[in-house]
């Protein structure tokens, strides 16, 4: 069995990785609980010396944006050391070592305002702390290893997360009364963490170069996510409307607008092609075969 270093394997797209691949790989998480601190060179280094392993998937980030927007330009701070010191010691380590690197970043590295969808040749411009801090992680692999790709997920959801996504969290709100207005202008591309792991083994396989785009085939505004989740599982209650831009005049953090994501590119390159959401939902209330006001609960375990 192959042997596979993963940072972050706890987390919501690594523990699912594993329940779905676990038999064929033999996993070897890297963090805290296992003596390894990323944001330590020598601890990194000593873990990835002493593995057989071949690739390395870099699933470890800060990634709560509302406590990284109050850490702004703060280089000390948890968000930098975890995502870009990390991810330099990461890279350092899988190029010293002979490591194929996997490395996990997001569509905030850009700024929202393009109305088309975002591809790979799109240049980043992030607009808050997290997004930065994601970008420089992004060029810290690029200039540290020769073997790497890096894939860009958005707004990841599944069936049973280790702690409530977003679609968790919408089913919980639907339920209970207590969804806000959703936003009409916003725009995001929900992307199904079955789909994440399909990918990571097609690149465990091919060690494809380059930057990937490893997210859902539709993009939608928060209302309509919300509507069609109503839908789907078949929740009672009223769906209200909402203006981000209006939000935006009551807070001082940015917001993108726009983050439609072209997966073109990764399914014409790794002949994947992961679901739309409307898919993906049918997918989780399948799977779930619970009865429909169950299935908040289920969802959010």
């Amino acid at each position: 069995m192959n042997e596979v270093l993963v940072t972050g394997l706890s987390g919501m797209v690594g523990s699912r990785f594993k329940a779905l691949y676990g038999q064929e790989y033999q996993l070897t998480n890297l963090d805290l609980t296992q003596g390894v601190d990323i944001t330590r060179p020598d601890q990194v280094e000593a873990a990835v010396k002493q593995s057989q392993a071949k690739a390395l998937i870099h699933l470890a980030a800060y990634t709560n944006v509302k406590a990284a927007f109050e850490q702004q330009d703060d280089k000390n701070g948890p968000c930098y050391q975890v995502n870009v010191v990390g991810s330099q010691n990461v890279a350092a380590a899988c190029q010293k070592y002979g490591k194929y690197l996997i490395h996990i970043s997001t569509d905030f590295v850009f700024d929202g305002n393009q109305e088309t969808a975002y591809t790979e040749s799109d240049s980043p411009q992030p607009i808050e702390w997290y997004g930065q801090t994601k970008h420089w992680s992004e060029l810290a692999v690029q200039e540290r290893v020769e073997r790497w790709v890096i894939l860009r997920l958005a707004y990841p959801y599944q069936v049973k997360p280790v702690r409530p996504d977003f679609l968790a969290l919408m089913i919980e709100k639907i339920k209970s009364g207590t969804l806000p207005p959703q936003f009409t202008d916003h725009i995001i591309t929900p992307t199904g963490v079955d789909d994440i792991a399909a990918i990571f083994k097609i690149c465990l396989e091919k060690q494809p170069p380059g930057i990937y785009h490893a997210v859902g085939s539709s993009w939608h505004s928060d209302y309509d996510l919300a509507l069609r989740v109503q839908e789907t599982f078949g929740l009672s209650g009223e769906i209200k409307a909402g203006s981000l831009a209006e939000y935006q005049k009551t807070t001082a953090r940015p917001y993108q607008k726009q983050l439609k994501m072209s997966n073109a590119k990764l399914k014409q390159e790794l002949g994947y092609q992961p679901k739309t959401f409307t898919e993906g939902l049918s997918a989780i209330a399948g799977l779930t075969a619970a009865p429909l006001g169950d299935l908040g609960m289920v969802a959010g375990q």
